[in-house]
């Protein structure tokens, strides 16, 4: 008659298997905790970095907006001169020489980036995209407005649970900056790099364009905020308005030709293959 015994062999193996635990790196309970918030936004930070690399990012030129703004609303306007400048400067960006470099491969300069999402965000993605050119999302998951939009490089969208490493991102590739109207969300990006320009934290210089000087000048009095006293006059210094593409332009390539390029600045070996280069902060 034959046994249904298994080997002892056989058995300690199975009775092994069934209490060894997971490897704590796959353990999607514990990656959810509270206690992996540390890797959580770690990886908001690695993720984009791993990507940026691969893609030769070297640095951005930011468009803030508001998500509301339509390409047929009210204020389509600005959507489609979002659309237009984001285009001219990607074709800009296209025809800049690698003069010096010591990459092995050229680097892409001036990468038009935005939050991800639709409106101006959109208007900038698309125009890029319309140039032929790369384009990076920040995208951010809310209840409402923020999804990601079409026109972004699949390689370089991203999906960011915290605000904070979002924003990280935005000011750490950043080298311009263009702010469309917008709402909160636009209020408080323009805010932060201003206060971080102001205080001389980056240690690289960011070109702010204020597009659209009579909606600017509405919502922010920045001559009384020098008239009480709360800010500089040459504070208002750390920014340009404009109100048209061309207008735009002249000022980010002026700047970024300045600053950037002229002469273009040679970045140590190590530098150049382990990172994209950064708006560094002062005190790293």
């Amino acid at each position: 008659m034959q046994s249904d015994k298994k080997p002892a062999a056989v058995a300690n193996s199975v009775d092994e298997d069934s209490w060894r635990r997971p490897l704590a790196y796959r353990e999607e309970a514990f990656l959810q905790s509270p206690d992996s918030r540390p890797l959580r936004i770690l990886s908001e930070y690695l993720w984009p970095l791993s990507h940026f690399q691969e893609e030769k990012i070297q640095d951005t030129i930011v468009f803030f907006g508001s998500a509301r703004i339509t390409e047929d609303g009210a204020l389509s306007r600005y959507y489609q001169e979002a659309r237009e400048l984001a285009r001219v400067v990607t074709e800009w960006s296209s025809t800049i020489a690698e003069n010096g470099s010591v990459c092995s491969e050229p680097r892409r300069r001036f990468v038009v980036c935005s939050g991800g999402g639709p409106g101006i965000m959109e208007a900038a993605n698309r125009g890029a995209s319309d140039a032929g050119g790369k384009t990076i999302g920040l995208n951010i998951g809310l209840p409402f407005e923020q999804r990601p939009n079409a026109y972004i490089t699949p390689e370089l969208s991203f999906e960011f649970h915290y605000f904070f490493m979002r924003k990280f991102w935005f000011a750490y590739l950043a080298k311009a900056l263009v702010v469309f109207p917008g709402g909160f969300g636009t209020l408080d990006e323009l805010s932060e790099i201003l206060t971080l320009a102001q205080t001389q934290k980056l240690e690289s210089k960011i070109i702010i364009v204020l597009y659209g000087s009579d909606f600017w000048k509405e919502i922010i009095n920045f001559d009384a905020l020098v008239r009480h006293g709360v800010i500089s006059a040459s504070d208002l210094n750390l920014f340009q308005f404009a109100n048209s593409p061309d207008e735009a332009l002249n000022i980010l390539r002026d700047g970024l030709t300045r600053y950037y390029l002229e002469p273009e600045r040679v970045l140590p070996a190590a530098v150049v293959e382990e990172a994209p280069e950064i708006a560094r902060s002062r005190t790293s």
